[in-house]
């Protein structure tokens, strides 16, 4: 699928004369003078896990490749493409960035990311994608051309609180498999603990909407059509949806908490159910342990319709079109979605390991997943993961918001989903490009 580029003229000038520059030069095969790397990160510019795992994975690839100097620049995960944007418009940038999928249309069609099969050899690429998971690895293709490979990663699941199940008179080894299973056992939590049934990371001004579509999908709809002309979470499977959600709040079984609240409220015992990124894992591990015992299940099915997840996360991107800068941005881009990188990554930050085969091996997190549980739900539905959608043309994060206002809304606000769904898609759409290829 081709998609017209929108972008500032003087951004735009800028990023077609370095493509011109990088096309008429070859990528060297190793970087033999020293070099610095510009790398926009998020995982940097959090506090706790995430920062540290990456400040060594940086200080690893530093020492294998004394020639590369890695510069890691912080910046928030609902901040980076603005950054990068101005940053490119001040005739600097970052040389390789770790971007938000919900990010990625724009940055491929605005602000000249470079497709790896542009500038890498065809059977070095080949080698590094071997064991990749197809899912994953799909994920930064656009035009039929890899633009990103996925890095930090994960999909929603359901944690669960096996004592206040125990408590509620549930059965912890029978989590809530459907929506229905989950009013149900939220409501016992309510009637018999001093807890909260069910909280989740889908609305909250940090939220952003990959929680969403996956909820919206899973009931067999989408937020957009095939041809990416059109918003479709106005359409009654997404209605229905957020009916669901809207019905859960009206029972008294939905606490109404923004991400960190809900995030606290779970690790700290005083809910019994949270649906969100499995990334948080280390932090409700933290809080859970010596004070009760934290479990994790798929995501909630829609009846007997297969469950149908998208991803969260990040993808790494070469932005520089420098030929001897991309071939040290590649080696970072290896190095960071390597089996030791995604080892680290999974065992210490909570991501998945997009190196499936790492799982069972021993000298990998063999041992590891051994001895934590919680991994399992999501290689579960990497089988059938499906992509985090993000929207085309400059207005892309005004669309978002518009839409996840009308949502929220609709479950929390006493309004009718079929009406605050419509209404915002009607915004929603006026801020669409007018055309797209």
């Amino acid at each position: 699928m081709r998609r017209r580029t929108f972008v500032g003229g003087g951004v735009l000038l800028a990023v077609s004369a370095l493509a011109c520059v990088a096309s008429a030069a070859e990528i060297p095969a190793k970087v033999d003078t020293p070099v610095t790397l510009n790398y926009y990160n998020y995982n940097l510019a959090s506090a706790g896990v995430g920062a540290e795992a990456t400040k060594r994975l940086i200080a690893e690839f530093e020492t294998a490749y004394p020639n590369i100097k890695v510069n890691g620049v912080g910046v928030s995960s609902s901040e980076i493409s603005t950054r990068v944007q101005a940053d490119l418009a001040a005739g600097r940038g970052p040389d390789v960035a770790q971007m938000v999928f919900s990010d990625f249309d724009f940055m491929v069609h605005n602000l000249g990311a470079v497709a790896l099969e542009d500038i890498i050899p065809a059977a070095e690429l080949s080698a590094h994608f071997e064991g990749i998971a197809p899912r994953g690895l799909k994920l930064g293709v656009y035009d039929g051309k890899t633009y990103g490979l996925a890095y930090t990663f994960s999909t929603p699941v359901l944690f669960y609180n096996a004592d206040l199940f125990r408590k509620a008179g549930l059965d912890p080894d029978h989590p809530p498999k459907t929506w229905a299973d989950v009013k149900t056992a939220a409501k016992a939590i309510v009637d018999k603990t001093d807890a909260e049934g069910i909280a989740t990371g889908i609305f909250g001004p940090s939220a952003g909407d990959w929680l969403f579509q996956g909820v919206i999908r899973s009931n067999n709809g989408d937020v957009l059509s095939p041809d990416r002309r059109t918003l479709t979470f106005e359409q009654a499977p997404a209605v229905e949806a957020v009916t669901v959600l809207k019905d859960l709040y009206e029972a008294g079984v939905y606490t109404n908490l923004d991400i960190n609240a809900a995030m606290d409220a779970m690790a700290a015992g005083t809910v019994g159910m949270y649906l969100q990124t499995s990334a948080v894992q280390g932090y409700l591990l933290k809080g859970a342990k010596g004070n009760f015992e934290l479990r994790a299940t798929t995501m909630p099915r829609f009846g007997d319709k297969p469950v149908r997840p998208n991803n969260s996360g990040s993808a790494l991107v070469i932005m520089t079109h420098d030929p001897v800068k991309q071939r040290a941005a590649w080696e970072l881009m290896k190095f960071m979605t390597s089996k030791h990188a995604y080892t680290v990554i999974t065992s210490e930050i909570g991501y998945l390991p997009l190196r499936t085969d790492i799982v069972n091996d021993p000298q990998y997190l063999g041992n590891w997943v051994k001895d934590h549980p919680l991994l399992q739900p999501n290689l579960e539905q990497l089988d059938v993961l499906e992509p985090w959608e993000p929207f085309p043309g400059p207005n892309y994060r005004q669309i978002v918001k518009t839409m996840m206002e009308g949502a929220e809304a609709a479950v929390f606000g006493g309004g009718d989903p079929a009406a605050a769904l419509k209404e915002a898609q009607s915004t929603a759409q006026a801020l669409m490009p007018a055309t797209t290829n």
